[in-house]
C-alpha cells in the first residue's frame, strides 16, 4: 500500500520542556491511527506541523502523497458568529467545491444536508452563535466529512457530541475506505475505528498495530521490559560505586572512562516508569454522609416555552451511582446545577417544584466551564501535595510552573485534584472526560470505583459509564427522565434487541424499591409519573428471571477464571487453546443470558 505520510526528523519544545525529539513515522493508505498520550506531552503540536500551522524545531520532513486529499479537524472551530451554519459549512468548503460543476456541485450540496440530517442539525438557516459546543463541533465535523477526503486528520473529534452524534461518527468512519490520523480519549470509539495505536511517550513514539485492549497489554510489556533493564542497571551501578569508593585510581583522577560511564549509569538508573494510581486514603476518607442527599418533588424546567423537565420526584439514596445522558441541549447541566444549587444558571429559567438536601451534605462540583485558577500562581502553590501532584502527573519539574503555561488538558487535570481534595460526600461531574487523557480517566475511574459517597455523573463517554454507574436517567423529548437500571451498554442493548426504538421503557432501581416510604415518602412508582412500573412477570418467566441470576453469576465467575488463566502465561499450546475456546464459548452464554436477562426485567 502507498504511503500517503511520512515524518522525518521532526522536534518540538516550548523553553526547557522536550515535547518529542527527533521522531519518524510512517502513515500508509487504509491506516486508521489513535494518537495517544498524556495532555502536555505534544498531540496537539504534532498535529498542528502536520497541518502546516506549526513547525519543527530540528527542520526534518513532512511529507504527505501527491494529490490526495486531506481534511484537518482541530480542537477549536473557528466560525463567523453571525453566518448561518449553511453559509458557514459552504464557505469553509469552498477550496473543495470551487471547481466543481454544476452536477458535482448539486451532489455536495447533497451530502452535507445528508450528514446535517445524521447529526440531528435539522435546521441549516440557525445562526454560529446560537449553537451549544456540541453543535458547534457538528458543523465542523461535516465540514470534513463532507469533502470525502482520502486522508482525515482529527483531533478530539468527540469532544462536546453526544452519544448519538458519536455513534454515527463511529459507524461513518469504521467503514469508510479512508485513512485517518485522530487524538481521542474516547475508548469505545478508539476500539471501533482504530486499527493501530500510536503513543506517543517520553518524547519517543511507539507503534501497536491491533485495538486498545492489545495497546494495553504491549504497552505494559514494554513498560516491564524497561524497568527490568532499569533494575540490571542498578545492580551494575552498585558495583560501580563500591568501585568509585574503593579504588584509588578513581580518587587521582585515573580510569576517566570508567568513571564517566559510571554517571552515564548514574541517569540510567533513575529511569523508571511508574503506574500512576490514585487511592482512597491518600486523598483522604470522604466527608460521612447522612441519610438524606437529594429529594427532588415534582420537580420542572422550562425555557422560553420548551419544557427541559417535567415532574421529576426522585430522592437520592446513599452511595446511589448514577449516570445522566440525553442530547446536546436537552437540560443536563441545567439539571444537574439545579441539584446542586449552582447560582447564576445565565437564562430566564422557569422552575417548579422544591428541592431538599441533606444537612451533611459536601457537594464535589466538577463543571465543565468550572475553572478559576490565579494564572500566575504555580502548580504547586494551587496544590500543596506533592505526592498527589505526582499521581495526578505532575511531575517534580513542573512543579513551578505558571497555571497560565499549562495546556487545557493540564488545567482540566489540576482542576479535577482540587475538587477530590476537598473530600466531598456527593460527587458530581459535568462531562469530566473532555479534554482529559486517556491515562488520566483510567487513575479518575480507578478512584472513582471505590469513592464511598453518591456519585452523579453527565458524560457521553460510554466507556466511563458502563465502568462506573449502577444506573441511568436518559434525557427524553417531552421533558421525562427515564431510569434504566444497568450500564450504558445493556441500556443500548435493550434499544437494539426493540428494533432500535430511541426510547427504552423505564425501570425502579432495586435499591430504590426497597427503600421506598421508608421515610415517610410516596414510593416510587406512586410519587413519579414519568417512570413506568415494569410488566407483571407469569410464574414461569419469574422462575427463568431466576434461574438466569444464578447463571449470569456461575458464568461470570468462570469467566473471570478463565481469563486470569490465559493471563497467568499458560505454555502449553493445547491447554491454551482448549481455555480460549471455552473462554470464547462463555462469553457467549453469558451474553445471551444478560439479554434474556434484560428483557425480562424491563
Amino acid at each position: 500500500m502507498p504511503s500517503y505520510l511520512q515524518i522525518e526528523n521532526i522536534s518540538k519544545s516550548y523553553g526547557p520542556k522536550i515535547l518529542f525529539e527527533h521522531i519518524g513515522f510512517n502513515i500508509n493508505e487504509g491506516d486508521k491511527i489513535a494518537l495517544i498520550a498524556p495532555n502536555g506531552t505534544g498531540k496537539t503540536s504534532l498535529l498542528r506541523i502536520l497541518a502546516g500551522k506549526d513547525s519543527s524545531d530540528s527542520g526534518g520532513r513532512v511529507l504527505f502523497l501527491k494529490d490526495i486529499r486531506i481534511a484537518f479537524l482541530e480542537q477549536e472551530y473557528e466560525y463567523d458568529p453571525g453566518s448561518t451554519v449553511w453559509d458557514q459549512i459552504v464557505s469553509d468548503s469552498r477550496k473543495w467545491t470551487e471547481h466543481l460543476d454544476p452536477e458535482h456541485l448539486a451532489a455536495y450540496e447533497l451530502r452535507i444536508r445528508q450528514l446535517l440530517d445524521s447529526f440531528g442539525m435539522v435546521d441549516p438557516s440557525r445562526l454560529m452563535k446560537d449553537l451549544s459546543g456540541g453543535e458547534v463541533k457538528r458543523v465542523a465535523l461535516v465540514v470534513m466529512l463532507a469533502c470525502d477526503a482520502d486522508f482525515y486528520v482529527m483531533d478530539e473529534p468527540t469532544n462536546h457530541l453526544d452519544i448519538d452524534a458519536i455513534e454515527f461518527l463511529e459507524n461513518y468512519l469504521s467503514h469508510a475506505r479512508c485513512t485517518l490520523l485522530m487524538v481521542t480519549h474516547d475508548r469505545y470509539f478508539l476500539d471501533s475505528v482504530a486499527n493501530i495505536v500510536m503513543e506517543l511517550d517520553h518524547g519517543q513514539v511507539y507503534i501497536y498495530r491491533g485495538d486498545y485492549q492489545n495497546y494495553l497489554e504491549k504497552r505494559q510489556e514494554r513498560i516491564d521490559n524497561y524497568n527490568a533493564e532499569t533494575d540490571k542497571v542498578r545492580n551494575i551501578l552498585r558495583r560501580e560505586l563500591e568501585w568509585m569508593h574503593a579504588s584509588p585510581c578513581a580518587r587521582t583522577g585515573k580510569a576517566k572512562a570508567r568513571k564517566n560511564a559510571f554517571y552515564e549509569l548514574k541517569d540510567r538508573a533513575g529511569q523508571v516508569y511508574r503506574t500512576n494510581q490514585l487511592n482512597l486514603d491518600e486523598m483522604g476518607p470522604a466527608s460521612r454522609l447522612g441519610t438524606k442527599i437529594i429529594n427532588c418533588r415534582g420537580l420542572g424546567i422550562s425555557i422560553e416555552g420548551r419544557t427541559l423537565l417535567k415532574d421529576f420526584t426522585y430522592n437520592f439514596q446513599r452511595y446511589e451511582r448514577v449516570g445522566i445522558v440525553g442530547g446536546n441541549g436537552a437540560g443536563k447541566t441545567t439539571f444537574i446545577n439545579l441539584l446542586t444549587g449552582t447560582s447564576g444558571m445565565g437564562f430566564p429559567f422557569e422552575i417548579e417544584g422544591s428541592i431538599e438536601r441533606g444537612e451533611s451534605l459536601k457537594i464535589g462540583y466538577y463543571r465543565q466551564d468550572g475553572m478559576e485558577f490565579d494564572e500566575d500562581q504555580t502548580v504547586l502553590e494551587t496544590v500543596n501535595d506533592t505526592h498527589l501532584l505526582g499521581r495526578f502527573m505532575f511531575p517534580h519539574d513542573m512543579l513551578n510552573n505558571r497555571i497560565s503555561k499549562l495546556s487545557g488538558g493540564e488545567k482540566r487535570r489540576l482542576y479535577l485534584l482540587t475538587i477530590l481534595l476537598r473530600q466531598p460526600n456527593l460527587l458530581v461531574m459535568d462531562e469530566p472526560t473532555n479534554d482529559l487523557d486517556i491515562v488520566t480517566l483510567n487513575v479518575l475511574e480507578e478512584y472513582l470505583k471505590e469513592f464511598k459517597g453518591t456519585l452523579i455523573i453527565v458524560s457521553h463517554d460510554r466507556h466511563f459509564l458502563d465502568r462506573l454507574v449502577d444506573h441511568i436517567f436518559i434525557f427524553q423529548e417531552d421533558g421525562t427522565l427515564k431510569d434504566f437500571v444497568g450500564s450504558y451498554s445493556q441500556y443500548r442493548a435493550s434499544l437494539a434487541g426493540r428494533g432500535g426504538r430511541q426510547t427504552a421503557k423505564a425501570t425502579i432501581s432495586p435499591a430504590r424499591a426497597r427503600s421506598a416510604g421508608s421515610d415517610g415518602s410516596t414510593p416510587p412508582d406512586e410519587a413519579c409519573p414519568a417512570m413506568s412500573k415494569p410488566r407483571k412477570l407469569t410464574y414461569k418467566e419469574q422462575r427463568e428471571l431466576e434461574q438466569l441470576e444464578k447463571d449470569i453469576e456461575s458464568l461470570t465467575a468462570e469467566k473471570a477464571e478463565l481469563e486470569s488463566r490465559m493471563d497467568g502465561g499458560l505454555t502449553d499450546h493445547e491447554e491454551l487453546q482448549r481455555v480460549s475456546a471455552r473462554f470464547s464459548e462463555v462469553s457467549g452464554l453469558l451474553d445471551a443470558a444478560e439479554t434474556r436477562w434484560l428483557e425480562l426485567s424491563i
